[in-house]
């Protein structure tokens, strides 16, 4: 694991003295940070996730045997989860094990079938979708976010750069921002992209949008935004991708699972409309004085356009 990836956890969960996640967190925590494991640590949080209760009753000499893998392990395990020791993972998988039994989630799968019902095709989809949501509500670190509004708050501009779904993502901030009266320009062509992260200064803000973290042509434009500057944020499903080198602030998001008849680009990017509907709201309240007004003048602009 990259030093990177152990500095973004550490601020996640507020470093050593932080508070561990709740209990119904922690299977989130463990799909957002698994692929960012080694294949080890994978055991052990593949193994607390699937049975709590199970690996509740085990010593962590225990949970080291069931898992194939060392004492060490699981304890470096527990800390990357955000618990100070396996003690405090014991006590929240006791408690995520109780919550199961009270109210168990719907016996629903998201893989879809060819020949599935349309209506299990939409029940699927609803589940899924409410986990990503859920997944990346628990993983989002509010102070990282609290940063990003700031910044964009008092921005002079804002580029923000995606391609493929992510640049609808990005459309969309975009467009919010405008609608705040804020300078904002949504970028999906890389060559503009990095032409106009040239023109960025201090005070400006640049937003890259990447799933997988390792999109060149988003990377390219941050990194240059970066170097001359302006405040850079990363949305991300991969918090150890090679965007978030030249990332001020990490907003991560799920990690969805990709099947054959859905993509990941269709799953994460509920999880990055969150993130980017927590953003907007944020900044519309830190400008509501300027901001009220220009949402009600562009309602009024378009008014005429919806009635019948």
């Amino acid at each position: 694991m990259t030093q990177r990836v152990k500095e973004i956890f550490a601020r996640e969960r507020g470093g050593p003295g932080g508070t561990p996640p709740a209990p119904a967190a922690l299977a989130a925590k463990v799909r957002t940070l698994a692929p960012s494991m080694t294949r080890s640590m994978q055991r052990v949080a593949e193994a607390v996730a699937g049975d709590p209760a199970g690996c509740a009753a085990l010593t962590v000499t225990g949970l080291a045997e069931l898992t194939g893998t060392s004492e060490a392990t699981v304890v470096r395990t527990a800390r990357l989860l955000g618990y100070p020791g396996y003690r405090d993972l014991r006590l929240a998988l006791a408690g995520l094990a109780a919550q199961q039994q009270s109210g168990r989630a719907p016996a629903i799968t998201t893989d879809i079938a060819v020949d599935d019902p349309i209506a299990d095709v939409v029940a699927k989809l609803a589940y899924d979708e409410q986990q990503t949501l859920a997944d990346t509500a628990a993983g989002l670190d509010t102070a990282q976010l609290g940063a990003a509004v700031t910044a964009l708050a008092a921005a002079r501009r804002t580029d923000v750069y995606g391609v493929g779904a992510s640049g609808l993502v990005a459309q969309d901030l975009t467009q919010k921002l405008l609608r705040i009266g804020l300078m904002a320009h949504a970028h999906s062509d890389p060559h503009l992209a990095v032409t106009n992260a040239v023109q960025l200064r201090a005070g400006d803000v640049a937003i890259a949008i990447t799933h997988s973290g390792s999109t060149g042509d988003v990377i390219e434009p941050l990194r240059v935004a970066f170097e001359r500057g302006a405040t850079t944020v990363a949305i991300t499903g991969r918090p150890d991708g090679p965007v978030t080198q030249y990332a001020d602030h990490v907003l991560t998001t799920s990690t969805a699972r990709e099947s054959e008849l859905r993509p990941a680009a269709m799953s994460s990017r509920t999880g990055q409309l969150l993130v980017v509907d927590c953003l907007f709201v944020g900044v519309a309240q830190r400008t509501y004085e300027t901001a009220a007004p220009a949402l009600s003048a562009s309602y009024e602009a378009l008014a005429h356009r919806h009635r019948p």
